[in-house]
């Protein structure tokens, strides 16, 4: 039995990624293969290639055989320069800068934004404090002018206009429910 290391396709149509896997050579290009050895993402940058030295060294030792492509993959990695005995076994493989934790870039972008609070809260408590005091001056400013205006005003008060205004106006609402009641 012939046996050849290849690539097994899979993904979507314009999105593929590969299983570099170890099949018999008469079978199809996604039939089934006798073990998978590592996986190849040709679209991400740099392209992820992942074998399993240990599995490709004791396939290739056996007799099997690598296509073109998986060959160039353990060129990169340096499993094929292990089995022919050549130097540079360390590869060419590009690995890809970890990514950053989200909490870090959290704190980066606080102290880049000059506050250094850590306690968790979206809006520091400053930004709160300074928020709430012109909506409290806001309130009492009013409140005075009501003061200076009550100050003036019992001597309006006392004038019987006043209070009639009140009753006037509390009679019409009445009137106006009363007559949604009847027409419902």
């Amino acid at each position: 039995m012939a046996v050849k290391i290849r690539l097994k396709r899979m993904g979507k149509i314009r999105a593929p990624y590969y299983r570099v896997v170890v099949m018999d050579s008469r079978v199809k290009r996604d039939g089934r293969a006798i073990e998978e050895i590592g996986k190849y993402h040709p679209t991400e940058e740099p392209s992820l290639i992942d074998i399993d030295s240990e599995r490709a060294q004791y396939w290739l030792g056996v007799g099997a055989q690598p296509t073109e492509q998986v060959a160039a993959l353990l060129k990169i990695t340096g499993d094929w320069q292990k089995h022919k005995g050549e130097p540079g076994a360390e590869g060419t493989l590009k690995v890809r800068e970890p990514k950053a934790d989200k909490r870090s870039l959290y704190e980066a972008a606080l102290s880049a934004a000059g506050d250094d609070d850590t306690s968790g809260a979206t809006t520091s408590r400053k930004k709160k404090a300074d928020k709430a005091e012109p909506k409290a001056q806001e309130n009492e400013a009013p409140a005075k002018e009501s003061a200076s205006s009550k100050e003036s005003a019992p001597a309006e008060e006392s004038t019987p206009e006043a209070p009639a205004t009140e009753d006037t106006a509390a009679e019409p609402t009445a009137e106006a429910t009363t007559e949604k009641t009847d027409e419902a």
